[in-house]
């Protein structure tokens, strides 16, 4: 759909693209449509904007595993994961940069919280909702509530 590589669709690519793989619909539905994938509000659909829009929802089991792993992080319980709230919780001593010397303690800390944080704010800041909007991604692949609470238990320790 993406015609001109642009990495995002606006409303002309949406439209003829609807329209291309068989989807009908009038002009008025397809920009409503359009105006849901468009979260942001900026008038065109990025891949991640698009991803999240068609993932399911999590469970209620299954947000309250991640929202446990996310409390055990966050050791200040101000609601936001910071580099500070990793020391003592997450070691960067096995980290092969690490180890090789070509990344220090805070670089490993950065890069686990960048997993976590939103690919258009890497503020080494990570709030709930965007631990949250990570394990939703994670979640939309594994079928069984069960299995992906073992995993987050196991995976967390919790």
């Amino acid at each position: 759909m993406d015609d001109n590589s642009s990495r995002s669709l606006d409303l002309k690519e949406f439209l003829k693209g609807l329209k291309d793989y068989g989807v009908l619909m009038d002009k008025q539905e397809a920009t409503a449509l359009f105006l849901q994938f468009d979260r942001d509000g900026n008038g065109t659909i990025d891949f991640d904007e698009f991803l999240l829009t068609l993932r399911p929802q999590m469970s209620r089991a299954r947000q309250e595993v991640v929202l446990q792993a996310f409390r055990k992080l966050d050791r200040t319980g101000d609601g936001v994961v910071t580099i500070e709230d990793l020391r003592g919780v997450y070691s960067p001593k096995h980290h092969p940069k690490f180890q090789n010397g070509e990344w220090s303690e805070e670089q490993v800390f950065r890069s686990f919280l960048d997993n976590f944080d939103s690919p258009n704010d890497k503020d080494g800041k990570v709030t709930s909702e965007e631990f949250l909007n990570y394990y939703c991604g994670v979640s939309a692949s594994i079928d069984s509530d069960v299995y992906f609470i073992l995993m987050m238990r196991s995976a967390w320790r919790l």
